[in-house]
């Protein structure tokens, strides 16, 4: 048995600096040694092989000068013949074909200091915009190098002007942007918003990138075992207990819990776990508290915290409603990296 008793995420408040949101704008842990080599391209998909190449190419052309950004304007000078295109690279794609991977390798292989490029989903793009300021995450994203946005969403159009305007003005400095999503960029809101301003602002935010294409099936569950069944509830305790550092929350409580904690700090809520015990798993009740699960599933996901869980299993935490809506590829993804969890998770009911 673990020498203390499970942690409790419900009974977590953190409070997130803005230095911290800013430091932490790097490539998650889980992430942390991927390079393009250990991308391994389903050979039935050239579209993959072929992102590798193009990445590649993309990050060699972002080298010069680190601290004082004189590479980066010689780069997009207009002296030079380059950059007439998008200085930018979206990476469209479903879930689990690896856009995370290439995105963070990008990151890895752009020969800049760390200092000089950020890595960020778009809930922290946003939020530390939300933190900083505006004209203050512009002065402070504006002399990077590169920066990547994971998971490019916009889930209202206050979201999609902020976003449209932040990227406009630091391409305008020589920022180089690249990005994934689920969705090619002239698709973005599609089934959420039809107004005729934010379909404009995503035209606007199109132009930035060159789409590409990476086709394929969820790498988490090629040629895997079906992913466990939920265990029962004292199941889950007794491994609550016996594992050092994990937390146990009964799965209604979390959900009221998250609504009292802003997205932004859902990463600090995880620290130093090293698991996640979940009793009386349930279909989520509303829209609202699905998506607040989707970032925490995300954070998750990034940390390499093992899931387990009593209750429904994880694809039946959305309703069909939800899975057919405009939030659909959201709920996927949490369901296909919730289940990739739960698996990491078997092993601590052995112990």
């Amino acid at each position: 048995m673990a020498d203390a008793g499970p942690q409790a995420l419900c009974a977590r408040e953190p409070r997130v600096p803005a230095e911290r949101l800013v430091a932490e704008m790097v490539p998650p842990p889980r992430f942390d040694s991927v390079r393009f080599d250990t991308y391994n391209p389903d050979p039935t998909q050239p579209s993959q092989s072929e992102a590798v190449t193009v990445l590649s190419g993309f990050a060699a052309g972002l080298g010069g000068a680190h601290a004082s950004g004189a590479g980066r304007k010689r780069w997009f000078s207009k002296k030079q013949a380059a950059p007439t295109g998008p200085r930018g690279v979206y990476l469209d794609g479903g879930y689990g074909v690896g856009k995370t991977h290439l995105l963070a390798s990008l990151w890895h292989a752009t020969p800049a200091e760390p200092a000089l490029k950020a890595f960020g989903t778009f809930v922290e793009l946003t939020n530390l915009v939300g933190a900083l300021g505006f004209q203050q995450t512009v002065q402070t994203l504006g002399g990077h190098r590169l920066l990547c946005i994971d998971e490019f969403e916009l889930d209202d159009p206050g979201d999609t002007v902020l976003v449209s305007s932040l990227l406009s003005r630091l391409v305008e400095q020589g920022v180089a942007l690249a990005a994934t999503s689920n969705t090619l960029p002239g698709k973005l809101g599609e089934g959420r918003f039809a107004a005729a301003d934010f379909l404009r602002e995503i035209q606007g935010l199109s132009a930035h990138f060159r789409p590409l294409r990476i086709d394929g099936q969820d790498y988490r569950h090629r040629g895997l075992p079906e992913a466990p069944s939920p265990f029962g509830d004292e199941q889950v305790t007794k491994a609550a207990y016996a594992t050092e550092g994990a937390s146990l929350d009964d799965f209604p409580g979390l959900l009221e819990h998250l609504a009292r904690v802003h997205p932004s700090r859902y990463g600090a809520l995880t620290d130093g776990l090293t698991a996640v015990c979940l009793t009386d798993v349930g279909p989520v009740p509303d829209q609202s508290t699905a998506l607040r699960l989707v970032v925490l599933a995300d954070r998750l996901y990034d940390r390499e915290i093992p899931v387990l869980a009593s209750g429904v299993p994880f694809d039946k935490l959305f309703s069909e409603e939800m899975l057919n809506g405009g939030y659909r590829k959201k709920y996927f993804r949490a369901i296909s990296r919730l289940t990739a969890l739960a698996r990491d998770a078997k092993p601590l009911v052995s112990q």
